[in-house]
Formats: C-alpha cells, structure tokens, sequence
C-alpha cells in the first residue's frame, strides 16, 4: 500500500526482454537505503517487486498483464519514472491509500500553466470507470495522489501545484502523453457492498 507521495524520480537504465514479460532496471538514490528483495516499490502508479538490487539502482520484474494495463510497453531507455516505497502503518497518510493497481491508461488531453506556476490537467479515461470520479475526491496519476477539480462526460481535470510538477515526472509531461490512472480503492469497495441491495431493489 502507498500514499501518492512520491519520493524521488528514477531513470529507466536497462530493459531486458524476459517470455512474455520484461525486466526494468531503475536508477535511484533515497528508495535504495532500505531496500530488500521482495520490497514492493510503486513505480509510476503500479506496485512492482524488487527482484534484484546494486548500488545505484534496482530492478522489477513485468509480467504480460502488467504490460497490458499500464504504458509501460512504450517507454525506453532512459525515461524517468516515479518512485515512492510501501508506507508503514506508523506513517502520516498525506496522501490516500494507494494500491498500486492501475484502473486504466489516461491520455492527457489539455496540459496548461496557470498564474503562479501551478498547471491545469485534463486527462481522458474510459467512461465507465468515471462512477468511481468524485468531485474534490482523490484519483492517483502516475503514482501521484491528486484531488479531482473538474468532471465531464469522459474526462476529469485536476490543478498540480509546482511543487508537484519539479518533484514528479508530472511536470516532464505534456498533451498527447499516456498516464497511468488508479481511482479510489474506497469508491470500487462501496460500489460491491452496495450491488446486491442495488439488485434487490
């Protein structure tokens, strides 16, 4: 489980072809001063397996379906990635409670800077999942908890402080791009509590 908070930006080093599925090995700095194999490491919105680690940089295994349901497939060498550790039940939330399983790819559809510098983002999704989109309510993109602004028939828009934007690959991306969405685990639980009164009804 994460937050949305991410803690460093890592670069895509090495991708290793592996049957059907690949093996990212990931540059990084403050994530490796406790990792261990088997560590969960939320990377760019999906919770992936340290499988090996070196000085500078870990790796992760990806099986098909990961491939299938994140842009993964389209990155290369030296891309960057967002990177944020399994939180520890002591921990400050500051974010929301972050799976790390990805609902659906975005696309972003309209990338602006407001006054100040904080940026307008509207991303388009597949219909369906928009039930679980909340106005103020929380959605993950790329690994970045944020707070949904705006709703329409198949997209959402959100506003991203600077802060965010220099601290995550957020701000590396533009119109046209893929992004990997998780909407709120709370939303997708009362949704299958509430189905079979739904029905009885």
């Amino acid at each position: 489980m994460f937050t949305g908070l991410v803690e460093e930006v890592g670069c895509l080093t090495k991708i290793e072809k592996r049957g059907d599925g690949i093996r990212f090995q990931i540059e990084a700095s403050k994530i490796l001063e406790d990792i261990k194999i088997g560590d969960s490491i939320n990377v760019s919105g999906c919770c992936l397996t340290v499988v090996e680690y070196f000085k500078q940089s870990f790796s992760c295994d990806l099986v098909a379906e990961t491939l299938q349901r994140t842009y993964f497939h389209h990155l290369s060498i030296g891309d960057f990635v967002n990177l944020e550790r399994a939180i520890k039940y002591s921990d400050r939330l500051g974010g929301h409670l972050v799976q790390g399983h990805i609902d659906d790819i975005g696309r972003i559809i309209s990338y602006s800077t407001l006054e100040g510098g904080a940026y307008w983002v509207t991303i388009k999704i597949s219909p369906p999942l928009l039930r679980y989109v909340v106005h103020k309510g929380s959605i993950t993109i790329d690994g970045v908890s944020l707070t949904i602004a705006e709703i329409g028939a198949s997209h959402f828009s959100f506003a991203m402080i600077p802060h965010t934007g220099q601290c995550t690959i957020l701000g590396r991306k533009g119109k046209g791009d893929l992004v990997n969405v998780e909407v709120d685990l709370m939303a997708k639980y009362i949704e299958k509590l509430m189905t079979p009164y739904h029905n009885q009804g």
